[in-house]
């Protein structure tokens, strides 16, 4: 009895292996066949209808199969736009640039070498993430400028670069802002506002936000001497105050010179509070020293 059970179970088993044989679909028989041109013609029907998914996996069998031939031209295009269109950017800007890169001459070199640069532009994050593809996009873009200046493609190009300068400009006034912001849990940083301002303003003279951005510098630099030591503070209230000046002679009708105004005064009334405290401190010193003098020479 135990015999027969075994005998059944196996051929069960056999059946099951041969009906899932059977089973086995029209795309996987022919990826797993060596029909290159029946494979071809499927990768191109499967791209045309936009299962890019599966046209993928022939586009990729098929470029090893074809890598040197004529066909390889065709089908590194196609591969491409293939993992541009699955919103795989990183791999599609390399092979974008491998294909311009390779055939230089190719009529669609100049679409390929735009788009590996256009893809850069998709990968470039969030202003308040690390900037390196957007820098990196900057840079293949003004390449493609440089390469192709008669291109259609220039003006798009160039209003992409206009988009992500001002990506990495919203990010340099974040980040100033940032230790303006954080200022209280080290003085320091307030410094180190004043800097990161003075540095955001180089890079972007004509930035949106740099009447902003020269207000905050005032107020970073007030906040910095006001949480000086007694003995620097003068010189650098004295500072705050020049900035102040600057600012209101470049910007008389600036919605923050009330503001700025306010600032400059605690800052003249900061310098004669100090003066005050410098000078009774002095005072007291003297006398210390006077008393000193005396118990010696009484000695």
């Amino acid at each position: 009895m135990f015999k027969n059970k075994r005998v059944n179970t196996w051929c069960l088993s056999i059946i099951l292996i041969f009906a899932v044989a059977g089973c086995k679909s029209r795309f996987e028989k022919l990826l797993a066949s060596n029909d290159t041109a029946k494979k071809y013609q499927e990768a191109l029907r499967l791209y045309n209808k936009k299962d890019y998914t599966k046209a993928l996996t022939l586009f990729d069998d098929l470029m090893q199969r074809y890598r040197g031939r004529a066909e390889a031209e065709d089908l590194s295009y196609y591969s491409a736009y293939t993992n541009y269109y699955l919103k795989d950017y990183t791999t599609a800007r390399y092979q974008f640039k491998i294909f311009a890169d390779t055939y230089p001459t190719s009529a669609k070199a100049e679409e390929c070498r735009y788009m590996a640069a256009y893809c850069y532009s998709l990968d470039s994050p969030n202003y308040s993430l690390d900037q390196e593809n957007t820098v990196k996009a900057i840079e293949a873009l003004q390449l493609f400028i440089n390469l192709y200046p008669q291109s259609e493609r220039v003006a798009e190009a160039s209003k992409l670069i206009d988009n992500l300068r001002d990506k990495l400009e919203t990010k340099s006034y974040a980040n100033a802002k940032l230790y303006l912001t954080i200022g209280a849990s080290d003085p320091q940083n307030y410094r180190s506002a004043v800097i990161a301002f003075r540095n955001s303003l180089r890079d972007y003279p004509d930035s949106k936000y740099a009447e902003e951005m020269e207000f905050l510098t005032i107020k970073a630099q007030y906040l910095y001497a006001r949480n000086s030591i007694e003995t620097r503070q003068e010189e650098r209230f004295t500072e705050a105050i020049s900035m102040y000046n600057a600012f209101a002679e470049k910007y008389p009708s600036s919605q923050y010179l009330k503001d700025a105004e306010d600032i400059k005064k605690d800052a003249e009334r900061g310098i004669e509070a100090v003066k005050k405290f410098l000078a009774i401190q002095q005072a007291e010193l003297k006398l210390r020293e006077s008393k000193q003098d005396t118990v010696k020479n009484n000695n």
